[in-house]
């Protein structure tokens, strides 16, 4: 039987949907920064086929680059090595059309390797499988699922500041918090449904959209698949659609954690199972999950390291804004069962489908990262055995003190002094997350604010 290459498989992946898509003019290559940014090239549809083959060139700084897409030089990444190539190839499975396009245009998801062929170590991607690597040799399959918040807001800002969208049915802005208000989902069906039927065409299993408790506020919520780096691509790809959608129905959309003060911001949950790979069973399936041992031992490792993964979990100035008891942003490592107060609730409904929900993190963050982060404590707790004491019952946020970082400053602190994370992500990979997010916090520190004019100009 002759064997078949991998180049060659994802080359007939190539040949067959450029078949079946005969309309189809470029493509858009893509890949994901540090930031959560997808980057990339537009070729022509004829050098797709090279593409596969040779994969394209991108340089190393694209993992080194702030929120404003400038080099971080600290990082080592750009001058220091010439500013040089890595080549990045196509993910498989990720060739698809993006529905919004004027022009037929498909997308595909790249990563990036050293010239040699081993993946490159900055790749936030290569930075998860590399966790993901240890459950495979725990014989676990890791299930995961991503909840996504997001705001639809007007293209026209006052002031530089954002405000919702007029309702294209009524014609006014709305004011409502009321979370799950059908009504609310009525006012932007046409560009909610979109939203829906392009990630059906997009394979991104995207099931539900939910109004969540602030004006113009929605939760899209993806299926669950078995496959951690995989949730991540469709959490990336998802965010980027809804983007897209949203500018065609004239509107734009943000991922800010904290956007509008005074309302709640914008939250990424994550739900995470382990599968046994020879049985298929769930790990943390129990009838008594307050004393079941791998699901403790699961939660007390994620609660432990919860402090040191909190510049994943919150990479942005922006990101701190999020937190108070009133929006139910856990600020403390907690854990509770169907309590939403907690950092780490386990929904109870079905003891088969037993699993943890991760609620910390914003929707500013990098899924990658955040996962490669939440992964580790898991692995770190079921490895060492960790107990995460008794569960929470009722207000988490009347029975705690704040103990997780409140700043970016903190929080990268933390994590660069973190034995834990240390060995799990790799020391090289954390020094350049570290620089790029000092770096953005300088500029931030000596920018001169319009509230600082109003309060010292013409008062000291």
């Amino acid at each position: 039987m002759t064997s078949v290459t991998p180049r060659v498989v994802q080359l007939n992946e190539a040949n067959t949907f450029l078949k079946d898509h005969p309309e189809i003019q470029y493509v858009d290559l893509l890949i994901t920064d540090m930031n959560g940014i997808v980057r990339g090239k537009r070729v022509e549809r004829a050098s797709l086929h090279k593409v596969y083959e040779k994969g394209i060139n991108l340089p190393a700084s694209l993992f080194a680059l702030d929120i404003n897409g400038s080099t971080v030089e600290s990082t080592g990444l750009g001058l220091d090595i010439g500013d040089s190539d890595r080549i990045c190839y196509p993910i498989p499975d990720t060739l698809c059309k993006e529905p919004w396009q004027k022009r037929p245009t498909a997308q595909l998801l790249m990563t990036m390797h050293e010239l040699d062929g081993r993946p490159f170590f900055a790749d936030p991607r290569e930075v998860l499988r590399q966790v993901v690597e240890k459950f495979d040799e725990l014989g676990l399959t890791i299930c995961a699922a991503f909840e996504l918040e997001f705001y639809l807001i007007d293209q026209e800002n006052v002031n530089g500041r954002p405000q919702p969208p007029r309702s294209p049915i009524s014609g006014k802005r709305p004011i409502s918090t009321q979370v799950y208000l059908i009504d609310d989902l009525d006012e932007y069906v046409d560009c909610l449904q979109d939203m829906l039927e392009a990630a059906k065409e997009q394979d991104l299993p995207a099931d539900a959209i939910v109004k969540e408790s602030a004006p113009a506020q929605f939760e899209v919520n993806l299926h669950h698949v078995e496959d951690a780096i995989k949730a991540c691509d469709y959490a990336v790809l998802l965010k980027r659609l809804i983007k897209n959608i949203a500018y065609d129905h004239e509107m734009d959309s943000t991922f800010m954690a904290k956007p509008y003060p005074g309302q709640a911001g914008n939250g990424l949950h994550v739900h995470i199972s382990l599968l046994d790979k020879k049985t298929g069973q769930n790990i943390f399936a129990t009838d008594d999950p307050e004393q079941h041992a791998p699901l403790r031992h699961a939660i007390a490792g994620i609660l432990d390291t919860m402090p040191a993964s909190m510049a994943f979990l919150c990479p942005n100035v922006n990101s701190y804004r999020r937190f108070g008891a009133q929006f139910y942003v856990p600020n403390a490592p907690s854990w509770g069962l169907d309590n939403r107060t907690v950092a780490v609730r386990v929904p109870t409904g079905s003891s088969d489908a037993i699993r943890i929900e991760h609620r910390v993190a914003g929707a500013d963050a990098n899924p990658y990262l955040m996962m490669a982060s939440i992964l580790a404590g898991i692995h770190h707790g079921l490895t060492n055995k960790l107990e995460p004491g008794a569960p929470i019952e009722g207000n988490s946020y009347e029975q705690l003190e704040q103990s997780l970082p409140n700043n970016l400053r903190d929080a990268l602190r933390q994590l660069d002094e973190s034995e834990v994370m240390n060995k799990y992500i790799r020391p090289e990979y954390i020094d350049i997350f570290v620089a790029c997010k000092e770096a953005e916090m300088h500029e931030f520190e000596t920018t001169i604010s319009d509230l600082e004019y109003n309060w010292y100009l013409h008062t000291v």
